[in-house]
């Protein structure tokens, strides 16, 4: 296993979960799946999805295009030591960061994603990385014990470990939660779960509504 060829989101209703990200955020459904689930889930999921784009102006397109498709705002687009971003919650659940490094548009504003994050908060970020070391994915950058990014190739969805209780703060939400992750990860050779419960699969295996 070197790379995530996609994630599975568990919601209630496929439909709607499929109309809002086709018109909030136009994603390429091989990368974002969904998938139906009742599974009791409370909280705070463990987990959070980042936009990566290229300027503020595209972050504000994004933004402003989940809040009109019924997303709620979790943090309002800000600018940071670190770039600009801000934070929503779809209807189904889940928490999408939406963000750029530069503070400054260059170019026409556009919806145009460059990258898709995954990010785990994980208990131990140490003891995670070197679980999914041997599994097979190359670390990429690393802090410590605080953050790990894990090397992808061209078009995979990126996967990063952060602690819990930071990424929590970071989405602007208690880290309490309890119940399934709601979260399916597409790239292993065989189906495991690791340390903090988010569950693998091979991507043959998933029977998903795009």
């Amino acid at each position: 296993m070197n790379s995530i060829d996609s994630v599975t989101l568990e919601v209630a209703d496929t439909t709607a979960a499929a109309r809002f990200y086709s018109t909030a955020f136009g994603l390429d459904p091989s990368q974002l799946r969904l998938r139906a689930s009742d599974a009791p889930t409370t909280g705070f999921r463990g987990f959070t999805l980042s936009l990566v784009v290229s300027q503020p102006g595209n972050v504000d397109a994004l933004f402003g295009a989940a809040l009109d498709a019924g997303a709620t705002t979790l943090k309002p687009a800000s600018k940071s030591l670190w770039g600009y971003g801000g934070v929503v919650q779809a209807p189904d659940g889940t928490i999408w960061q939406i963000a750029t490094s530069t503070k400054k548009d260059t170019r026409p504003v556009t919806r145009d994603v460059d990258e898709l994050v995954l990010l785990l908060g994980v208990e131990d970020v140490k003891a995670s990385r070197q679980f999914y070391v041997g599994q097979g994915l190359a670390v990429g950058k690393g802090f410590g014990g605080k953050y790990v990014e894990f090397a992808t190739g061209p078009g995979s969805v990126k996967l990063a470990l952060y602690k819990r209780r930071g990424l929590a703060k970071v989405a602007g939400v208690p880290a309490d939660g309890t119940g399934s992750h709601r979260l399916v990860i597409s790239g292993a050779d065989v189906s495991f779960s690791d340390p903090d419960g988010f569950a693998w699969e091979p991507a043959a295996s998933l029977t998903a509504t795009d």
